[in-house]
């Protein structure tokens, strides 16, 4: 970007329209300096996609046994090794480690030929649509860490989750609904944080969604509603008052931003919501019955009807009632928790691309990491956290479908071939949205941050 661009959003930066000035286009640019953080724009390079399904399947899924077939981690069952490991390094009872053999099977699937475990036959059957990464790696063992890392690019400090980034990036495309929103029936590791806004203005962070009844708490109004729009309109005229006084303070504009968009939610919610127009074979696309509102199928047709309305960036986090994927304990943990995803998951790929949304939907699958291809015995029932290695994988939206990238060693330990970072993997997909990673900036307290700090290559090969 120019450094009289630079100059100008760096007089601008701490108002809420800041982040609008990542777009060209005079008139664009005079609606953004008005003081709107959520107006629509348009991404600085020219790209398929326009929206984000992010699909977050917390507790660290074992790559060995869904994506990342391994011949010889089966042939080697037993054979001890060394890793100086972060988890069980001086860790009593882990003196001596095994490797331990992957408990399912993998067969090619699709005109690709992409193997899949049989833990996920419904993904499978999608796989000439996707685009799997074995290389993933990542920079914590911690939950907490981990799960902070892959949702802001921090792994220690608060920072702008990715879906705020995208916000701040591109605005709303719907003035009734939030350009953000995570659904998800509780919280996960790191918390808030995954969807925080942090030091972007807060008009960025995420809207919580929980499966349910009244999935959006205290949305129905309760007062007539010409009542109401004066207690606004009163409430506005203040807003303003104080703002003129403060025009420099980012959080006075989103206040006023975010009356006006919990007075929309009223219309637009109850509708995003209401299943009732779907078909009966819609909804057992993603193996909902009629009336149903809770299970990770409601979070994938939702994620559908949102993105269909303009949101820009819907995260779906699994954390049902069959617990996450930390399977310390017990491998077989992992049959019901893919049985509760494997169906919707395949079941929205397959509806966006009977519906033409895929190429401008960027759908995302990841964990925070994976876990071990070894245990302290062989027989163990369990594995432990892994850093080193994972899978992850995208769909839709601009990506190179029917394809694996990168490679781990050949029993799954470490990442070995064309290795991709948690960085790298934020810097492809706002590669794929249209932004430079090292151009999407905001400057705080005395410096410009960005998503991948200073890290981070887009991984060209994974791009159409």
């Amino acid at each position: 970007m120019t450094d009289s661009w630079n100059l100008h959003r760096r007089g601008f930066v701490r108002s809420a329209s800041a982040g609008s000035l990542l777009f060209s286009g005079v008139v664009k640019q005079l609606l953004a300096d008005s003081g709107d953080p959520l107006v629509a724009r348009e991404a600085p390079f020219p790209v398929r996609a326009k929206r984000v399904i992010f699909l977050f399947m917390t507790g660290g899924v074992s790559h060995v046994d869904t994506f990342d077939p391994k011949p010889a981690l089966t042939r080697d069952h037993g054979k001890e090794i060394q890793a100086d490991h972060p988890e069980i390094k001086d860790r009593p009872g882990y003196e001596r480690i095994f490797l331990k053999r992957p408990q399912w099977r993998f067969r090619p699937h699709g005109q690709c030929g992409t193997e899949v475990s049989e833990l996920f036959p419904e993904v499978a059957g999608c796989v000439d649509d996707i685009a799997v990464i074995r290389s993933m790696h990542t920079s914590h063992s911690n939950h907490y860490n981990a799960t902070l890392g892959m949702h802001t690019g921090s792994f220690a400090f608060s920072r702008p989750s990715i879906g705020s980034w995208m916000s701040y990036g591109l605005g709303t495309e719907n003035r009734n609904l939030p350009g953000f929103v995570v659904i998800a029936p509780q919280q996960t590791y790191a918390g808030t944080q995954v969807y925080a806004s942090d030091f972007l203005p807060a008009s960025h962070q995420g809207t919580l969604v929980v499966p349910g009844a009244e999935p959006i708490a205290n949305v129905r109004p309760r007062v007539p509603r010409d009542r109401q729009q004066l207690e606004l309109a009163a409430l506005r005229r203040l807003n303003e008052r104080h703002l003129q006084q403060r025009p420099a303070d980012a959080a006075l504009t989103s206040r006023l931003r975010s009356f006006e968009t919990a007075a929309g939610m009223q219309l637009a919610v109850p509708d995003a919501f209401d299943f009732s127009g779907e078909t009966e074979g819609t909804l057992s696309l993603y193996g909902l019955q009629p009336g149903q509102t809770s299970g990770f199928g409601w979070q994938c047709l939702a994620a559908r009807r949102l993105v269909e309305r303009g949101v820009r960036f819907v995260e779906l986090i699994d954390t049902g009632s069959s617990g996450n994927w930390d399977a310390h304990g017990d491998m077989l943990s992992h049959v019901p928790l893919a049985r509760n995803v494997d169906r919707p998951i395949a079941g929205l790929l397959k509806d966006l691309k009977q519906r033409g949304m895929l190429e401008e939907t960027l759908v995302v699958w990841t964990t925070e990491f994976g876990r071990t291809p070894f245990n302290n015995t062989a027989d163990a029932p369990g594995r432990e956290h892994h850093p080193w290695a994972f899978s992850s994988w995208l769909a839709g939206g601009g990506v190179k479908a029917g394809i694996t990238w990168g490679e781990t060693d050949e029993h799954g330990l470490r990442a070995s071939v064309n290795r991709v970072h948690v960085h790298d993997f934020h810097a492809t997909i706002l590669r794929l949205m249209g932004f430079d990673h090292e151009q999407l900036t905001y400057r705080h307290a005395g410096r410009d941050y960005r998503l991948t700090d200073v890290h981070g290559q887009v991984v060209q090969e994974l791009l159409a």
